[in-house]
């Protein structure tokens, strides 16, 4: 029994798997593209799912799709919507830079599936892409997918994380820490302070992000081919962003310029550069944590991170910081996409940018790693560390950088003697400042009280 069904389009015949739902020009696709394995990440394949539910409803209401044809697609979409048929959609990431192969693998699939549901035959390209144009519906699906991850997935987990800050605050904030510069002593903070730091890097990044959406769902939808919009209803892109809006949960516009939407990338190369603003944040503060972390003995040791797993294969009892180790690497991560994005963008020659599948997986990729490295970072890194307050305190005591309080009174120069004395002596500030001035040590400890000095002015 031969596994194979024989197809056509305008080019020919050619085989296709027998149980495959797509047709022929997925077929061709699958055999000119075998060059990285890696599809398109199932988000897109929903975004597209979703573009074609929405023209459905949209040229249905319009008059130019008929009821049972545009209730048949419906449900076929939301078959794949619902997260059925992934395996069909086997067109690699490195294919034509429209990325016509997906649009097309996405209205066979939809066609052989509404074909079975409405009992009639249902159009690849007459029925599933009316009105509709490769060239806007694979924009369209790179900024609906993102701005769905966005909203649903990593502005949530930037809350989470940003709300694991405020509660360790709570927790330890009031504990006072050596501050450091360039890696080495400087004047004491709280852990209130380093931990607001980090939170508001993480909420300028959400911020830089929320703003950004607002461009990316400004859709290219309704200007087919070249951003004229030969072939679709005037009234087209109007409803069908009203349509997909009422979907999705989130609002979407008609682009004022299509031309714009299809020959640039550029809202979602915005968007990519706020994500690796997230990325570099993300990266600060799981430094800091590593750092913090160091030791136990013969680092730094100011908190222990939550143990994890076991951190070595030949050292017993050993325990890395797991969770910061890999948000740092989707930070790295990140920071490429956006440097293949920012290349990609400025693939736009004339009316279409011809890079579109590899942004559509680099913005998708990147949005996903940083929505579960934020909420891994929070709940298993920020929510458990423990403070070690004798370490803390050790170091504080002895740390000579304390005398720059004493500068206003006693001067530059003979402050530095005294810091080079304690740190020589290994001896607090405050025994050598007892020693080396006339002030009482009343007065000193007032001056050099750390708690007072995180507190600024004079």
């Amino acid at each position: 029994m031969s596994n194979f069904r024989v197809e056509a389009d305008s080019m020919g015949e050619l085989q296709v798997p027998i149980n495959a739902l797509y047709q022929a020009q997925t077929q061709r696709a699958v055999n000119n593209f075998a060059i990285s394995g890696l599809s398109m990440p199932k988000q897109f394949i929903t975004a597209l799912a979703y573009i074609k539910q929405a023209a459905a409803q949209s040229n249905c209401e319009l008059g130019h799709l008929n009821k049972a044809k545009a209730h048949a697609i419906e449900q076929a979409c939301q078959s794949i919507i619902d997260g059925d048929h992934v395996e069909h959609f086997p067109v690699d990431i490195f294919q034509t830079g429209s990325g016509t192969s997906s649009n097309m693998n996405a209205n066979e699939v939809i066609a052989t599936l509404a074909s079975r549901l409405g009992n009639e035959s249902i159009h690849p390209n007459d029925d599933v892409n009316m009105g509709q144009s490769s060239n806007d519906v694979v924009p369209t699906a790179i900024a609906l997918s993102s701005a769905i991850n966005v909203v649903y997935e990593l502005l949530p987990s930037l809350e989470n994380l940003s709300q694991s800050l405020e509660k360790k605050k709570a927790e330890v904030g009031h504990i006072v820490k050596t501050g450091r510069t360039h890696l080495m002593d400087a004047m004491p903070v709280t852990f209130d302070q380093t931990l607001s730091a980090w939170q508001s890097q993480i909420n300028h990044a959400a911020a830089g992000i929320r703003h950004s959406l607002e461009h990316v769902c400004e859709l290219a939808q309704g200007g087919t081919a070249v951003g004229t919009g030969i072939n679709a209803d005037p009234k087209f892109a109007a409803k069908f962003t009203e349509n997909l809006s009422a979907n999705v949960g989130i609002r979407f516009t008609p682009s004022s310029n299509f031309f714009y939407n299809i020959g640039s990338q550029d809202a979602i190369v915005a968007l990519s550069g706020q994500l690796k603003v997230l990325a570099v944040a993300q990266m600060k503060i799981a430094n800091d944590l590593r750092w913090m972390n160091s030791g136990p003995l013969a680092g730094l040791g100011e908190i222990e991170l939550e143990a994890l797993q076991p951190g070595s294969s030949i050292m017993p009892g050993k325990v890395n910081p797991v969770i910061p180790e890999a948000a740092a690497m989707v930070s790295a991560q990140v920071i490429g996409n956006d440097a293949t994005i920012t290349v990609a963008g400025q693939a736009g020659n004339f009316e279409l940018n011809v890079m579109l599948p590899v942004i559509a997986y680099n913005i998708l990729q990147s949005i996903e790693l940083l929505a579960n490295s934020a909420q891994a970072l929070g709940d298993k890194a920020i929510a458990s560390f423990k403070v070690n307050q004798p370490n803390i305190d050790k170091a504080l005591a002895k740390n000579p950088i304390l005398v720059t309080a004493l500068n206003p009174v006693i001067g530059y120069e003979k402050a530095a003697k005294i810091a080079k004395q304690a740190y020589k002596e290994a001896r607090p500030i405050i025994d050598v400042a007892e020693q080396e001035t006339d002030l009482p040590r009343e007065e000193l400890e007032k001056l050099l009280n750390p708690t007072k000095l995180t507190q600024g002015g004079l």
